[in-house]
């Protein structure tokens, strides 16, 4: 699926959440549904620096495509992760570099209920995503 298609079917499923509350209930539910990395992937290397709560991403590009997982110590972050790898899993690198996936969570009411810390650790989630997806287009 590509990444614009995903973002539409996360634009419908976010209008029918009528407020903030919701939106962070509806994330926390979206997060508890991420499995768990391997213990040996929660590594340096595999960590996002930025966020203020332990995330660890790996991102793998075989077959031409970004293959997400991700874990996060904090609900809300967790729900976070599950909509940016709904996002970015099985599309393209080129896509997933120039996707605006900020702009997607404005627009759907979320980015703006962010706390600064939240808002920066998303902000380096997706630089490492968009950083990944350029390597893989570096070969």
């Amino acid at each position: 699926m590509s990444i614009e298609a995903a973002a539409k079917d996360i634009r419908e499923e976010f209008s029918w959440l009528e407020d903030w509350e919701a939106r962070y209930a509806h994330l926390i539910d979206l997060g508890k549904s991420n499995p768990p990395l391997a213990p040996h992937e929660r590594t340096e290397a595999s960590r996002v620096r930025g966020c203020a709560s332990q995330v660890w991403l790996v991102t793998d590009t075989a077959g031409g495509q970004l293959n997400l997982r991700a874990e996060s110590d904090a609900m809300i972050v967790s729900g976070l992760i599950a909509l940016l790898i709904r996002l970015y899993s099985g599309a393209a690198p080129e896509e997933a570099a120039r996707f605006d996936a900020e702009g997607l969570l404005d627009e759907i009411g979320v980015k703006g209920a962010l706390t600064a810390q939240r808002s920066n650790g998303l902000a380096s989630m997706l630089a490492r995503i968009r950083s990944d997806a350029k390597a893989a287009l570096a070969g």
